[in-house]
C-alpha cells in the first residue's frame, strides 16, 4: 500500500516549492512513498534473467568443495622445501581437473596438478610450473616459495550456508552462472512490476494513421515501451487519450485498475496542470508538477487510487531526461531492487562552449570520446531544444549542469551521465 502524502514531509526539504522543486528534492519526496510490490513467485533459474530476488540465496554447499589449485603446476608439502637453494622430489602422479589423487603424496614427492584439480592429501601448497623444472620422474623446485601458496580452500569463496546473493538483487547473465555453479534450480522472485502508460493531446496521431493539419505523429509511447521493456518491467499501452475530462478519467480510472504504475506524456505543461490536478485530486493526490530542472519543468508525481503517477512533459527529449532522472529509480525500487545505485557521472572536459542561466539544473545531450592523447572529452550535440529527438540517438551522455551554473567555457570541467548501462 502507498504511504499517503503529508505535506509535512514536503516542509522537510529547504525552500520547498510545490510549483518548482529542485531536482534533489524531487528524487528525496518521490523516495519516501516507493515499497516494492508484494506479489513473488518461485521460477526456474533461467527465467530468472532480469528478476529481482525476493529472499537470499543461501549457498547449500562450500565453494570451493575441496582444496584444489589455482594453476598449473606440482602439488609439494612445504616442509619438504629447502630453505634455499632447489629442492628435488620425487614425481608420484599426475592430477587433472574433475580427477580424485589416486593417493596421498608422501615425504619427498610431489604431483603434477592441473588448474581446479583436487590438491592430494598432505600437500599444502601449490607451486606454477614456471618455478619447477623436470628431469624425468625427478621435479626440482625454485626457491622462495610460500606455504600454502595457490590453493583455493574448502569454502573459501563461499561457505555453505552463506549467502551467495541477497534480496533485492538483480539477477544478471553473472547471477544466473553463480546458481548454477551452486546447483540450484529455482529461485524466490519478485512479480514484475506492471506499467501502464499513455500519451494525451489532440494533435497526436498513432503510426498508420494519415496526418491532418496541425498533428504529429506519437513517439513518446514508442520511446516508453523501449525504456521500459530494456528494465525488464510489464508494459500495457493505453495508446492515444484526447484532451477531454472524461476521456481522460476513464483511462486514469482503467490505468490504475490494471497497473502498479500509471506514466502519461504531455497534458501538465503551465496551461494544462490546473486542469489535471483536480481531476487527480478525485481519483488519488498530486505531491509536486513541476521540478527546476531544463528539459523536462512540467514534471507531476502523485497517485491514482493504489498506482503511483508520473506526469512526463509531451517534448519527446524531456520525456527520456525526466524518465531517466526520476522514475528509473523509482520503478527499480518498486520493483524490490535494494539498493537502487544511481547512474554514475564523470567529470571530463568540454571541448565546447554550453550556454546555461542559472536557476534549474540542466540535462544537455552530449558525445563523449577519447582524444588522441588518451583523454576523454565531451562536446555538445548542438541545438538543445527539448522537442529535438533525434538529438538523444547523436549522444551517448548527459552533461549535467548544476542548478548555480551559468554558462561554461570550452576547456572547463562538466559533469556528464553516460548513457550506456543506463539507456
Amino acid at each position: 500500500m502507498n504511504t499517503p502524502f503529508s505535506p509535512s514531509l514536503a516542509s522537510c526539504a529547504d525552500e520547498y516549492d510545490p510549483h518548482s522543486m529542485t531536482v534533489e528534492q524531487a528524487r528525496s519526496v518521490i523516495a519516501h512513498y516507493l515499497k516494492p510490490v508484494a506479489g513473488t513467485v518461485r521460477v526456474p533459474v533461467r527465467s530468472a534473467l532480469n528478476r529481482v530476488l525476493a529472499e537470499d540465496v543461501l549457498s547449500p554447499v562450500d565453494v570451493p568443495s575441496h582444496a584444489n589449485s589455482a594453476m598449473d603446476g606440482y602439488a609439494v608439502r612445504f616442509d619438504d622445501l629447502a630453505a634455499s637453494g632447489e629442492t628435488a622430489l620425487a614425481l608420484s602422479q599426475t592430477v587433472l581437473a574433475g580427477a580424485v589423487p589416486s593417493h596421498p603424496l608422501g615425504p619427498g614427492q610431489t604431483a603434477r596438478i592441473m588448474t581446479g584439480a583436487m590438491v592430494p592429501a598432505g600437500a599444502d601448497t601449490v607451486v606454477m610450473q614456471e618455478q619447477a623444472r623436470r628431469e624425468g620422474e625427478q621435479v626440482w623446485i625454485a626457491e622462495g616459495q610460500h606455504r600454502a601458496q595457490h590453493v583455493r580452500h574448502p569454502g573459501e569463496d563461499l561457505a555453505k550456508g552463506m549467502p551467495a546473493l541477497r534480496k533485492g538483487q538483480k539477477v544478471h547473465p553473472a547471477e544466473l552462472g553463480l546458481l548454477a555453479s551452486l546447483g540450484i534450480g529455482e529461485v524466490l522472485v519478485y512479480r514484475p512490476l506492471r506499467v501502464a502508460f499513455f500519451s494525451t493531446g489532440d494533435e497526436l496521431v498513432s503510426i498508420g494513421q494519415p496526418l491532418g493539419p496541425g498533428q504529429i505523429y506519437d513517439s513518446n509511447r514508442y520511446t516508453l515501451y523501449g525504456m521500459l521493456t530494456e528494465l525488464g518491467f510489464d508494459c500495457l499501452d493505453l495508446g492515444v487519450v484526447r484532451d477531454h475530462p472524461v476521456a481522460l478519467e476513464n483511462a486514469f480510472e482503467e490505468a490504475s485498475r490494471m497497473a502498479d504504475v500509471v506514466i502519461t506524456s504531455g497534458g501538465v505543461s503551465v496551461g494544462d496542470a490546473d486542469f489535471i490536478k483536480p481531476l487527480l485530486a478525485r481519483l488519488g493526490e498530486t505531491v509536486f508538477w513541476k521540478i527546476a530542472m531544463k528539459p523536462g519543468r512540467p514534471l507531476a508525481y502523485g497517485h491514482l487510487g493504489n498506482s503511483h503517477f508520473f506526469g512526463l512533459p509531451g517534448n519527446p527529449v524531456a520525456v527520456m531526461v525526466t524518465f531517466y532522472t526520476f522514475v528509473r529509480e523509482a520503478l527499480l525500487a518498486l520493483s524490490g531492487v535494494s539498493p537502487v545505485v544511481p547512474p554514475a557521472r564523470l567529470r571530463v572536459k568540454t571541448t565546447t562552449p554550453l550556454k546555461k542561466a542559472p536557476g534549474r539544473t540542466e540535462f544537455q545531450r552530449g558525445v563523449v570520446s577519447l582524444g588522441a592523447d588518451g583523454t576523454w572529452s565531451v562536446r555538445s550535440t548542438g541545438n538543445q531544444g527539448s522537442g529535438i529527438l533525434r538529438s538523444m540517438s547523436e549522444a551517448n551522455c548527459f552533461i549535467v549542469l548544476p542548478l548555480e551554473s551559468g554558462p561554461v567555457q570550452a576547456g572547463a570541467e562538466v559533469e556528464v551521465q553516460l548513457f550506456e548501462g543506463i539507456l
